[in-house]
Order: C-alpha cells, then structure tokens, then sequence
C-alpha cells in the first residue's frame, strides 16, 4: 500500500473514530438543543399572547434547579427558583413594535410539556406594546453563550423563523407576506432540520456503506460497475425519498395524526436494523424496507414541521419547501459520501474493518435511543 492510500485508510478510521467518540457522548442527541415561542396578537393588536417552552437540562445549565443535588428535578424547586427564572426570561427575550419597547409579563402559571421525549417548562408570557400596527422585531439571547448550536423556533401569527447565533434579531411584518420569502425560509428550515437529525443522518449513512458492495459467497465483495452503485443507489434513495415526502405531508396535513413517542422509537430501531443488516445481513434487496422505514422518519419530519408551524398564506407550499429543504438537505450528504465510498470500495480494509465498525458504531447509538425512547 503506497503513502496515499496509507494516508486515505488513516483519515477514514480516524474520522470514523472521532463520529463513534462524539455520538457517543451526551454532546449529540436525536435533536440539539431548541426552545419553541408561540406569540399572537389576533386577539388583541396591542398585546402579543403567548408562550415560551424551555428544556428543563438547558434551563439547568443557566439556573440550578437541582438544590438537594439528587439528580432528580421537582415541581418545588422550580417554583423555588420562579422569581429568578422569570427575570431571565425577561432578560433574553425583547420585543419591540415600530422601535418601541414593548413590556414583557411572564405568568408564574408554569406547565409541564414535552419534545422528542424530553421534559419542558411552558411559560406563558405576554409583550404589551404601544402600538396597535407595524413591524414586530424580537431579539433571542438564551442559551448561546452555554450552547453555540442552540435554536429557537419562533412562531408569530403563523410566521415561522429559526433564531440562531447568527441571527438573534428578526422583524416579522404582518401586513405583508411574500411567497419567495416564505418559500425560502421554509427550504432553509427543512435543509437545517435534516442537519440537526442525527438519526435520519446515522440512517442514510447505514444504507450507503453497503451501496458499493455486493454480497457474494457469505462475503461483502465491491462492485466493480459505477453505473450498478449509482443505479442501486438511486433506486434506495428515491424509495426512502418518496416514502417520507408521502408521510410528512399526509402528517402536516393532519391526514394522519401518529402517536409521536412510538415513531420516534420505531425511527431508532429502524436505525438500528440498517446498521446491524450491514454486518449481518439478512436483507440484500433494501428497496422496499428502505420505503417501509422512509414512512416512519416522513413523521418524524413532520413533527419538526409542526414545531415550526406552517404559513397562514401559504400552508401547501409551506409543506412542500420543507420538504424540497429535506431533499436539499440529503442530497447533499449522498453527493459527499458517495464518491468517497466509491473510491475506498476496493479495499479490504473497507470491506473487513470500516464498513463493519462504522456499522456497529451506529448500531450502538441506534440502540442507545431505542432504549431513551421506550
């Protein structure tokens, strides 16, 4: 083996370990860490009436809530910590209309919800502006100097936006609404939200590993014809592409109303199942369990797109960005781990060590969420 490749099989193991050290850590999870904001002014154009929902393990970073030190957080010493959450909640979350100060009130009746499985505090909140019209411009700081990855989802009169590090301050105009806009902010979000989808990442990933090789006597050998793994590959994808594009769009639609908890573990084990078929197969022809599975993660996409919430102007098309955004978002991975696939296939480090580890790598974080989510 000449220095390149010796330095190509060196960088695909180390990078395989560093992802295997990492997924493997509480640093990644199914979802990074997000807030939801909910405002609408319908009722009453001076006041925007709403609430803001917090993960419990974010707001323990910030305010320590666990005072007996138990690893265990309860209801009194939340409401312990009240007056102090409240002032940081005023403290992140500004709001001003036509560049005035609005005032924000945060009710001390806190309730109890969930996301992805993990525990949120829901405080109801209200900005009292001055103005009855205009401009609506809100400022996000929590979290980022704890969390630079951090988002928050932020739904105002049905007008959707991601607010990031980046971009902290947003205006929202209601008066107006422009097609291009919506449409590119609901591609964007749909790009973001595969991103932040480890398993549905760590799912693709476990299909394309076996994408340029075959199996031939109770081995893994590679495919010699690029037209054959280009042609196998592209009938896996768009089979996993059709079966979520159908699902998330019946779910957004409320065509279908699934019970959040068991798709999420079904999405996990389904993870799981591709990863451990790839060093024990039992499945050579995955078109169809590929469609079957691509069912269940469609729903999981469309519990993201019902966090966001979907246009008032333009819901269809709101649904259909997303998912362009979701395609976006996949092709993109497809177009950077194929080639490289491709280019290692013929090696029997590949076939012996990499694919197999990577497999069972993922296989481990697949059961681990099986496990959290049950």
């Amino acid at each position: 083996m000449d220095v390149i490749h010796y330095i190509m099989k060196s960088y695909y193991l180390y990078t395989i370990s560093l992802l295997a050290f990492l997924l493997s850590t509480s640093v990644f999870s199914h979802q990074l860490s997000t807030s939801y904001i909910t405002l609408s002014n319908n009722a009453n154009p001076e006041q925007f009436i709403g609430k803001w929902e917090i993960s419990v393990a974010d707001l323990e970073h910030i305010i320590p809530l666990d005072t007996d030190k138990n690893s265990k957080i309860t209801w009194p010493e939340i409401k312990a910590k009240q007056q102090q959450i409240n002032a940081n909640i005023r403290k992140n979350l500004i709001g001003r209309q036509n560049n005035n100060a609005c005032a924000l009130d945060v009710n001390n009746e806190y309730q109890l919800s969930e996301h992805f499985n993990r525990p949120y505090l829901v405080f109801p909140i209200i900005f009292s502006c001055p103005s009855k019209q205009g401009n609506f411009t809100l400022t996000y700081t929590a979290f980022f100097k704890h969390d630079s990855d951090h988002t928050a989802l932020i739904a105002i009169n049905k007008v959707s936006r991601v607010f990031s590090k980046d971009k902290m301050s947003q205006t929202f105009n209601f008066e107006k609404t422009s097609y291009f806009d919506t449409f590119k902010n609901y591609v964007y979000q749909g790009v973001l939200h595969i991103w932040i989808g480890i398993d549905h990442i760590l799912f693709l990933i476990a299909l394309l590993l076996t994408c340029v090789l075959k199996r031939e006597n109770n081995a893994w050998q590679a495919i010699a014809s690029k037209k054959q793994i280009i042609k196998h590959t592209a009938w896996i994808v768009t089979a996993f592409t059709l079966a979520h594009s159908i699902t998330l769009t019946a779910t957004a639609m409320d065509l279908i109303v699934p019970n959040s908890r068991w798709v999420e573990i079904s999405i996990a084990v389904s993870v799981l199942f591709a990863a451990l078929n790839n060093v024990w197969p039992i499945v050579l022809r995955l078109g169809w369990l590929t469609f079957v599975f691509g069912l269940l993660h469609g729903m999981g996409f469309a519990s993201v797109l019902g966090e966001l919430g979907l246009s008032s102007n333009y819901q269809l098309m709101s649904i259909l960005a997303f998912n362009l955004g979701v395609e976006i978002g996949q092709l993109s991975i497809l177009l950077f781990a194929l080639p490289l696939l491709i280019s290692i296939r013929n090696y029997k480090w590949y076939r012996k060590w990499l694919m197999p580890l990577s497999s069972i790598v993922i296989a481990l974080i697949a059961l681990q969420w099986s496990i959290e989510r049950f």
